[in-house]
């Protein structure tokens, strides 16, 4: 990775790890999560400008609860400690703490006692932020001074050094209305960073470092038209030009044309070298009559690997493949506490490749979060159709066709999808949801259509919203709308004459039916 300048998060369990250096980025600075486990020396040859540590689920006094090394706080670089991260600073620097006689979760008044602390710059003396903890300083280190209170917690923010900071409250959620704020002040006031991490810096400084790694070899990716493949694509296709080649497989499972827009602009538009592969055949036959979803997703899996090493060994002399690997995939395939076995998922996008088919990894966007992905392609040039396209399975239409799946079924499937997209981008809706799509339902319903009994197909509906996936809450679209979508689906397509809207969050449903 090139020189420059970052601040590290050295992770305690938080959810809230991954938020912390997203907010960081946006003030313009490069950041990284690291686990707490780092060693002074480590974080030392990283050179960062400044240290957060992150909260954490644990209490600082139990046993076996995360510590750190108490020589990070003497590195010389400023340390800010939230919640968890402020009391292990305490503790560590000897003070004590322990259960507090009232819990604080959820918004509290701040005030700052110490306006002229270059943390609180530019903060209102009263102002809303987000806590969340049972426990806090009880008896406070030597030369510990405070800069903020609540009704319940006398020491809300301290500083225990000139450089050393600790605050009770998390200022990365978005319920803390100048959260952003002091984390900018750390960034930029306490550890004077200057603020040159963007995307249109990333794409130079990773072109050329594509160029520099590849040098006159050749890279080939699996493209799926989703965000990620895309935007890794159009990178890698900027910094090498024909010695990246793109495999597309049509796998039967795709959304209503879109083989041929991905056709389009990538072959078309782009002039990438792009190999289109229709296995449709092969992955239907394979599928038939499998109505178990974990065996559909392995078959479809496997035929996929199956058909893309056919497609590699026609290309000559390859040797990397690209993939669209993020930030937070690199994250959650870190080790917990060291133990792969409690590792949260495991991230390759086409995995499990035959031996002779030896590939070294190329990911340019490992260092990325989604957003970011996002406006390096629109910086790229790519449409923003693809660039805010919602998330879609890796199985396709595989998960969102119940039962054993045929090609009329399919069919069925993609008409009302499409319908249903093509409604909610008319009102305005498709880039304020997180995933809005039709499921088809093995079962059939007696319906009434020209005066004639009709015994057709069921669709349901799930529109949901959420900020990453792990939770959420189905979306009540205007009934105006709904109504709209629910006419064209019975009146356009055949086979149809029903439609139900799914009422279930995340938990305990899942967002995909199967």
């Amino acid at each position: 990775m090139e020189a420059q300048e970052q601040i590290v998060v050295l992770d305690f369990g938080s959810q809230y790890s991954q938020l912390i250096a997203r907010r960081v980025r946006e003030c313009h600075v490069y950041s990284q999560v690291l686990p707490y486990t780092t060693t002074p020396d480590a974080l030392r040859a990283l050179a960062p400008k400044g240290i957060i540590l992150s909260g954490g689920p644990c209490s600082v006094y139990e046993a076996g609860a995360p510590q750190i090394d108490p020589a990070i706080l003497d590195l010389g670089v400023p340390v800010l400690g939230i919640c968890y991260g402020m009391q292990l600073m305490a503790q560590t620097l000897g003070g004590r703490v322990g259960p507090g006689t009232a819990r604080e979760y959820g918004r509290a008044e701040v005030r700052v006692t110490d306006p002229a602390s270059p943390l609180f710059e530019g903060i209102p003396e009263r102002s809303v932020m987000w806590m969340s903890h049972g426990d806090k300083v009880l008896s406070t280190p030597a030369g510990m001074r405070t800069l903020a209170v609540t009704d319940n917690t006398e020491y809300a923010a301290v500083a225990f050094r000139d450089d050393l900071f600790g605050i009770q409250f998390h200022p990365e959620v978005v319920h803390s209305d100048h959260g952003a704020r002091l984390l900018r002040n750390f960034c930029h006031a306490i550890c004077r960073c200057h603020g040159d991490w963007s995307m249109a810096s990333f794409i130079e400084t990773q072109t050329a470092a594509i160029r520099e790694r590849v040098g006159d070899a050749h890279v080939i990716l699996g493209l799926s038209g989703g965000v990620d493949s895309s935007v890794a694509a159009a990178l890698i296709h900027r910094a090498i030009g024909k010695q990246l080649t793109c495999i597309f497989v049509d796998n039967g499972l795709l959304r209503k044309n879109e083989a041929a827009r991905v056709r389009q602009l990538f072959a078309g538009v782009f002039d990438m070298d792009l190999r289109f592969v229709d296995a449709s055949e092969t992955f239907l036959a394979k599928l038939a009559g499998v109505d178990e979803p974990e065996a559909k997703r392995k078959i479809i899996g496997h035929t996929f690997i199956d058909v893309f090493a056919d497609a590699a060994r026609a290309i000559p002399n390859v040797t990397f493949l690209a993939q669209g690997t993020t930030y937070p995939d690199v994250i959650e395939s870190v080790p917990i506490n060291g133990n792969p076995a409690a590792m949260i998922k495991s991230h390759h996008n086409v995995g499990g490749l035959p031996p002779d088919l030896a590939f070294t990894l190329l990911e340019p966007l490992a260092r990325l979060f989604k957003d970011e992905v996002r406006e390096v392609g629109r910086l790229l040039g790519l449409p923003e159709d693809v660039v805010m396209r919602q998330p879609f399975p890796g199985p396709g239409l595989g998960v969102r066709c119940l039962g054993a799946l045929d090609r009329a079924k399919l069919d069925i499937l993609r008409e009302a999808d499409d319908i249903l997209v093509q409604e909610i981008k008319a009102a305005g809706y498709y880039h304020k949801l997180w995933q809005a799509f039709a499921v088809f339902l093995p079962v059939r319903s007696v319906g009434v259509m020209g005066d004639q009994r009709t015994y057709d197909y069921v669709i349901a509906l799930r529109i949901v919203a959420s900020t990453d996936g792990m939770t959420a809450d189905w979306v009540a679209l205007p009934d105006p709308l709904l109504r709209r979508i629910s006419a064209r689906i019975v009146n356009e397509v055949r086979g149809v004459n029903r439609v139900v809207l799914d009422v279930t969050s995340k938990p305990p449903g899942t967002i995909e039916w199967e």
